[in-house]
């Protein structure tokens, strides 16, 4: 999967520090490090793995590293060739521009991979040992991705197109305006506006060049891969490289932002015809009214197989027969069950193979029989691999505190390579043998700080709720502890919002530096979390204020007390969906929380449903618009609302170029709370979205953060 290529490219590019006279090479850092406790900057230091591609005889394999720079304020992505049998690894790269996204080509003899080195992203090819660099493609714009077809013959490539179907075209005796007149929705998007979509082009391939260079989606005013973080994952190459699947949701303005339903679609090379194989031919999509709750129902074919929601990243089985995809069930539901569909191309019939399995896929692949599948998953916080036949029969083949992503099956079809992380542990590429199911570790990337740094212990702790069910959390220990101690805690609340609170490893909201820093931290996968069945996951839509705050209050009640935590140094932190949570709490938390930390929350439901770019999220949550909704739950527990009861230090943090929550949530939040007279900090970042992806900033993130709640909660 490529997804991880895009969000590289778009780190080296949004991390750019103004223009130096001379560039330095950036790459592995061994920082110096005063003690053993983790700090920002060590953070900063660690390398991060992207993919790791076998070559075709299986002996050796590429894999990708991002190191970062905080003085230069940048990234830059990396090669390694890595001999499986001596598990030994050297640096191909030799330039100070980003290489990353390679694949084997000419039986392994060489290596074609992307690099920004003639000073646009351009297609380059190499010999396996790094030696013979020469550019490929010498377009005039940015290739962004690619995906090379098996017989190597044809490359898709991934190219922007400029679109005007929501912002018009600048007036030509008007060049220096920058006013721009808005027709419909969707002319913003996570942290741009929309006046260019990708869309993938076919061209044949050699290493001497591309041509007859065609847009498959020519002329169609839709996007794929899907933004914002869609990659080739979500196109794939029949066997016999004659027939290309690809994901798209083929709606503009206000449908674009209201559903979710995105289908796969095949294009035949030979023919230029393109199938649409989620729906039948006689589908018509319903009118619906757009100030509501958008639903799709199948109005021609309500017998038929009709998915209506997500359907992403296909894969042809190695024999051709099949098709497999990720489906959702239902429209406008961003966070439904993600299925794994079989496809039968023959006759049209499609399975679910990973029912019995109550909760979503993640990342999948083929097995070389054409019969097994393998896949990844959450479930009671840990995400683990699994394999399926086609008759749906789920087998978990991993165990353990970590979250695994699956990276490759291994060419003679025996092991898979996986990545594998933990609340201690960075990404690592690990080899799982299918026979025994061993899991032998490959890299070492970060070992250098794993040996120098000491972690807090991670357990997990069952809480009963309110309604006398069990909700799963993670406590996290400082490093050293002593349990005659006592420590001031954190409450953690999750984003999404439903999103798992698994064994996750972050380079900002990261367990093990909190606890560094002294911290007990408590993170509970409370209502509205996937691994604990779909009525645990649902009960959170329409009733944000409900049993998830209700867990979230068990869950620092639970943890006060006992004799190490300190219940009259308690704080509540959190992002996005865990902003809000901070918000609400603020209102409710009776006298709990001596301090509170929100990120990118939603303050205001009102405000939310105008200002916010993707319209489901409202829509399914809160139940459509506030004016069809006026005795709705959810509008009436807006945090706003409780501003009055606020009476705890809060700090508010906000990148203005987040389009999915908008600054002004976080800037009312940090002027009301100075109204009423609290403690309040603002932290705005003019150049970040929803995330924190420069260096500095992510510097200055983590030294706010800590001197916010060290200031409240240290004596």
């Amino acid at each position: 999967m490529k997804t991880v290529f895009l969000l590289i490219a778009f780190f080296s590019v949004t991390a750019m520090a103004p223009a130096q006279k001379q560039q330095t090479f950036i790459g592995k850092n061994h920082l110096a490090l005063k003690n053993d406790l983790m700090t920002p900057e060590a953070l900063w230091a660690m390398g991060r793995i992207s993919t790791f591609t076998p070559s075709p005889d299986g002996k050796n394999a590429i894999y990708g590293v991002t190191y970062y720079s905080v003085p230069q304020n940048k990234s830059h992505a990396v090669l390694y060739a890595f001999d499986i049998a001596t598990q030994k690894s050297h640096m191909l790269t030799k330039d100070t521009k980003s290489e990353n996204a390679p694949t084997y080509i000419n039986g392994g003899k060489q290596i074609l991979y992307l690099s920004a080195k003639s000073g646009s992203n351009q297609l380059w090819c190499m010999d396996v040992d790094g030696s013979n660099r020469k550019q490929v493609t010498q377009l005039d714009d940015d290739v962004e991705d690619y995906l090379l077809s098996p017989d190597e013959k044809k490359i898709i490539i991934i190219r922007q197109i400029d679109t005007y179907a929501s912002i018009d075209k600048k007036y030509d005796d008007l060049q220096q305006a920058s006013g721009m007149v808005i027709n419909d929705m969707n002319y913003k998007h996570w942290d741009r506006f929309v006046t260019t979509i990708p869309h993938p082009f076919l061209a044949d391939f050699s290493t001497e060049g591309i041509t007859n260079i065609k847009d498959i989606l020519n002329g169609e005013p839709y996007e794929c891969p899907m933004l914002p973080f869609g990659g080739t994952e979500q196109l794939g190459w029949s066997p016999d490289s004659k027939t290309i699947a690809y994901t798209c949701r083929k709606k503009t303005g206000v449908k674009y932002a209201s559903s979710t339903d995105s289908d796969i679609y095949l294009y035949d090379i030979a023919s230029g015809k393109t199938t649409n194989i989620c729906k039948p031919a006689n589908y018509v999509t319903p009118e619906t009214d757009d100030t509501k709750s958008y639903e799709h129902q199948s109005v021609n074919n309500q017998k038929e197989d009709c998915n209506v929601g997500y359907d992403t990243n296909p894969a042809f089985s190695p024999d051709g027969k099949l098709i497999a995809w990720l489906s959702m069930e239902r429209d406008g539901y961003e966070s439904d069950r993600n299925r794994l569909c079989i496809y039968n191309i023959a006759t049209g019939k499609k399975t679910y193979v990973t029912e019995s399995f109550e909760s979503g896929v993640d990342t999948y692949c083929w097995g070389s029989d054409s019969k097994t599948l393998y896949f990844t998953g959450v479930w009671h916080g840990t995400a683990m691999v699994y394999t399926t036949n086609l008759k749906g029969n789920v087998k978990k083949l991993t165990d353990g505190y970590y979250d695994y992503s699956i990276s490759a099956l291994a060419q003679d079809g025996k092991s898979l390579y996986v990545k594998r992380h933990s609340m201690s542990q960075a990404d690592e590429v690990y080899q799982l043998t299918l026979k025994d199911n061993k899991i032998t570790q490959l890299t070492y990337e970060n070992k250098y700080f794993y040996d120098n740094l000491t972690f807090g212990k991670v357990e997990e702790r069952w809480i009963t709720t309110v309604d006398n069910k069990k909700e799963l959390a993670w406590v996290i220990y400082p490093p050293h502890f002593n349990p005659k101690k006592k420590y001031p805690a954190l409450l953690f609340c999750e984003g999404g919002p439903q999103s798992p609170v698994s064994q996750f490893w972050s380079f900002r909201w990261n367990f093990q530096i909190m606890a560094a820093n002294g911290y007990i931290i408590i993170a509970p996968n409370r209502r509205g979390l996937p691994g604990f069945g779909m009525e645990w996951l649902e009960e959170i839509s329409g009733d944000y204020a409900g049993l998830c705050m209700k867990d979230y209050l068990c869950a620092i009640d639970d943890i006060a007390k006992e004799p190490y935590v300190d219940e009259n140094r308690l704080g509540c932190v959190g992002a996005s969906f865990g902003g809000y949570s901070v918000y609400w709490l603020a209102g409710h938390h009776e006298k709990r929380f001596k301090v509170f930390i929100a990120h990118d929350g939603i303050f205001n439901f009102h405000q939310q449903w105008g200002e916010t770019e993707e319209m489901w999220f409202p829509n399914w949550d809160l139940g459509g618009a506030p004016w069809n909704n006026k005795d709705n739950n959810a509008y009436s527990d807006s945090p706003h609302l409780s501003v009055d009861k606020w009476d705890t230090p809060i700090l508010c943090i906000h990148g203005m170029k987040d389009y999915r929550i908008l600054n002004s949530q976080g800037e009312s939040a940090f002027v009301e709370a100075r109204m009423r007279g609290i403690p309040a900090q603002l932290l705005l970042l003019p150049d970040e979205n929803h995330w924190v992806l420069k260096p500095q900033n992510g510097i200055l993130w983590q030294r706010t953060f800590f001197n916010w709640l060290d200031k409240w909660l240290k004596k």
